[in-house]
């Protein structure tokens, strides 16, 4: 319906200031719209050169009539017989004069009568971006033949139609009014033409001229009005309804904002409707009666709340809190009571620290806490990068090899593990060399003790050679997470093995020792002393260990843990003959001594626990 209406104002121009009436001047030019209109003229043999000139002057008074321009109407010509001629495009052209002085110019084809091509041309190449077609504006084309298609025009004429091009069929004299009515668009009365010379080819704009002028564009256009379209003879201007604005491109309105403008006196939020507005508060206030101003919200002091004990007010809302010595509790309202080191004999040797329900030790700076929780050391292992060598061959047996885990993790405990403490490292090796993970893959004591106890076991060979030149060339790496040697973190290997090397470990013992890496040695069962004390470094009575079965090396780690904190240690560790009769005996007693101490500890532990519970109760 768009394409039709629109369509027509550039037709209803058409030969109406021809002849029979006087030219208009510019100022009578009657405004359609945009309209992209192309002639589609016939230049056949029957057309003869005195009616081609009337059909040329026949153009040009239609022209004249219109507004042309690029963003007006826009004008293409083409002509045809047997073949086709673009004369000029839609775009080719911006002023009148240069489309006339193009229309002057055009030579006939006198040839056949393809109107069929003709048509699809224009579809498929006239009305096209490239040619100067632009979108949402209505495509008009104008045929004027003399006579019957020499083609098949219905089908080719259906499908521009369909496409949205409004087909304008003129015939004169000799033309076939039933291929008149297959080009043209309905209503066939409005878009059919037949007149019986040329000479009279003026008509055909002469009855719409007045229909033109006087149209409503309003209701018969695409106007593009948002709002509001007021039509004027011949033209039409948009409005907008009370409380919006017309913007620049004329046709669409804006609301007026008196919110944004400042055109308000809202205390805190001002709602804009279209050219008014209304008042509102932020959350936590109501709006007075004055509708304008508002007030604040005080939940607490209005009682609505739930608070145990104290209620903090805030506009609209409110938070709870406790009294001293109180802790909030997950519910966000009440209370429990978090200072138990004031209100339990805590036991503490340096300071008690309460906590939600509970209470903890602590020691002061330089010191740890000790394995009853309350007491503290001065013991504080050193900040190391540590690599243990573990054997994985094939005489260690599997039952034993969980064992060795054990120890590594019962070594780790004793350090204080972190990525700024100490970091710690796990190298196997039997025929070869595999390193479980390096010092910069774990951070905490836990994350190493399980990653240890999934240590696969490897079994087959002893190359504690290789396994040593392994860590010298890879373990103690800065890539590897070993830090720079300019911070002077110690750097300690810890080899463990059960029985004699299957390869040299001379030189890369020496190496090791060298490059600066303090090595322990840790043998046991078949263990070679003389190969243990060549991979331990000096003094090798506090870097050798040996025991004669995997069960006893629970207590070597407990002997690492002596050097690291020597001031906890009673003395050196002798290193004896392990087949000795009487090392066996001291290593019982050293045994059983440790069992006794533990059984001491934990009955102290039982007797403390019930004096709180007591103490519990006894508050109830």
């Amino acid at each position: 319906m768009k394409m039709r209406q629109l369509g027509a104002l550039c037709l209803l121009t058409l030969a109406a200031l021809a002849s029979a009436r006087p030219k208009a001047g510019p100022e009578q030019k009657c405004k359609s719209g945009p309209v992209d209109l192309v002639f589609l003229i016939d230049s056949s043999r029957s057309v003869r050169p005195h009616e081609f000139e009337t059909m040329r002057k026949f153009m040009i008074d239609i022209l004249s009539t219109l507004d042309i321009g690029l963003n007006a109407t826009r004008v293409g010509v083409v002509q045809y017989s047997s073949q086709l001629r673009n004369e000029f495009s839609l775009k080719t052209h911006a002023k009148l004069d240069a489309m006339v002085k193009g229309i002057n110019e055009i030579i006939p084809l006198a040839q056949g009568t393809m109107t069929g091509l003709a048509i699809k041309y224009i579809m498929n190449s006239a009305f096209i971006a490239e040619e100067g077609d632009r979108p949402q504006v209505p495509n008009v084309a104008v045929i004027v033949t003399d006579g019957r298609p020499q083609d098949r025009v219905a089908e080719v004429a259906a499908e521009a139609r369909e496409k949205g091009i409004e087909i304008y069929a003129v015939g004169v004299a000799r033309a076939d009014m039933a291929s008149l009515r297959a080009m043209a668009s309905p209503p066939f009365e409005d878009h059919v033409f037949l007149v019986e010379s040329f000479d009279l080819i003026h008509q055909f704009g002469l009855q719409f001229q007045d229909k033109l002028c006087g149209m409503d564009l309003c209701l018969e256009s695409d106007h593009g009005c948002e709002h509001i379209c007021e039509s004027s003879p011949g033209s039409f201007h948009c409005l907008c309804l009370p409380g919006y604005t017309l913007n620049e491109d004329g046709k669409t309105c804006a609301a007026i904002d008196l919110c944004a403008q400042g055109k308000h006196d809202c205390e805190q939020i001002c709602v804009s409707s279209p050219g008014s507005f209304t008042c509102d508060c932020n959350k936590g206030y109501k709006l007075n009666d004055d509708k304008k101003t508002c007030s604040t919200i005080d939940l607490c002091a209005e009682g609505k709340h739930d608070c145990e004990q104290i209620c903090i007010s805030a506009p609209g809302v409110f938070t709870c809190d406790c009294n001293k010595g109180f802790k909030l509790n997950k519910d966000k309202k009440t209370c429990t009571n978090m200072d138990l080191c004031n209100t339990v004999e805590h036991g503490c040797e340096h300071q008690c620290v309460s906590t939600l329900g509970s209470y903890y030790c602590i020691c002061p700076e330089g010191q740890l806490l000790q394995e009853d929780g309350k007491s503290c050391g001065t013991c504080k292992s050193a900040n190391i990068d540590l690599v243990l060598l573990i054997d994985g061959s094939k005489s260690v047996r599997p039952q034993n090899f969980e064992l060795v885990k054990k120890f590594v993790n019962q070594v780790v405990d004793s350090l204080d593990v972190s990525a700024h403490g100490t970091r710690v490292g796990l190298v196997q090796y039997s025929s070869r060399v595999r390193t479980e993970f390096p010092l910069n893959m774990y951070h905490t004591a836990e994350e190493i003790k399980a990653a240890v106890m999934k240590v696969d076991y490897m079994e087959k060979g002893t190359m504690t050679g290789l396994a040593l030149k392994h860590m010298l060339e890879n373990s103690f790496l800065e890539s590897e997470g070993a830090r720079p040697s300019s911070r002077n973190i110690p750097r300690i290997g810890l080899v463990f093995t059960d029985g004699r090397s299957q390869d040299d470990i001379t030189e890369y013992a020496k190496k090791a020792k060298e490059a600066g890496i303090t090595m322990y040695a840790v043998g046991v069962g078949k263990a070679v002393e003389d190969e243990l004390r060549v991979i331990a470094s000096e003094p090798q009575e506090k870097h050798f260990y040996y025991t004669t079965d995997f069960t006893a090396i629970s207590n070597i780690a407990e002997n690492l843990k002596l050097n690291v904190c020597p001031e906890e240690s009673q003395g050196e560790i002798e290193v004896k003959d392990p087949c000795a009769c009487e090392s066996l005996v001291e290593f019982q007693q050293a045994t059983m001594s440790s069992l006794e101490q533990l059984t001491q500890k934990l009955s102290g532990m039982t007797t403390r626990l019930e004096q709180l519970e007591n103490q519990l109760l006894s508050r109830k």
